[in-house]
């Protein structure tokens, strides 16, 4: 079973280090992980032209924007499930991890029973940020297993607390026992 973390913080901090503790409870079960930093990834802004949509339901899209994200699409098809992590801005999702789910038309009818959780990090209130994960999930009929929220006014701040860190470890063993073939 694969599963990959999607980091949507343009910064290292609490939400990579959230991701990377729900990853290792993933990895404690079995599970083969990868932890994509999208502040890393050359990912330009979608145009909603749509000459990405699937023709038939097993053939991917193809979009016209070419950047690192035509690799990323085939390792989420390849994939069993997904963490989705956000700093929240605003009460939402970052703009680096909304975009990167807009990038996803050319698969996302593909991802369809996949299982998938989210991870929030914000300094008084996640807002919605967490509810814009599952919304997200419930489109690409995604199954949810699970998320986890955390507050901290500085940088690293989150990786002292422990409960957070049982939490997320839990998480990420869930996520795995979801995507774990029958």
């Amino acid at each position: 079973m694969k599963i990959l973390g999607f980091c949507g913080s343009p910064r290292n901090g609490n939400t990579e280090w959230m991701i990377d503790k729900l990853l290792e409870g993933a990895r404690s079960v079995g599970a083969d992980t990868e932890h994509i930093l999208l502040k890393d990834r050359d990912i330009r802004l979608c145009t909603g032209c749509l000459a990405c949509e699937m023709k038939d339901e097993t053939t991917p899209g193809v979009c016209v924007i070419k950047d690192d994200m035509e690799p990323i699409l085939a390792k989420m098809v390849a994939a069993d499930g997904f963490v989705f992590g956000t700093p929240s801005y605003f009460y939402m999702l970052s703009g680096l991890l909304k975009n990167f789910m807009d990038r996803t038309i050319p698969v996302w009818p593909l991802l369809k029973g996949k299982s998938a959780a989210g991870v929030a990090a914000a300094e008084d209130t996640v807002g919605k940020a967490l509810e814009n994960l599952r919304t997200y999930a419930e489109v690409c009929g995604l199954e949810w297993a699970g998320d986890v929220s955390a507050f901290a006014k500085t940088a690293g701040e989150i990786a002292n607390n422990e409960g957070i860190a049982a939490a997320l470890n839990g998480l990420g063993r869930r996520l795995a026992e979801a995507t774990r073939p029958e």
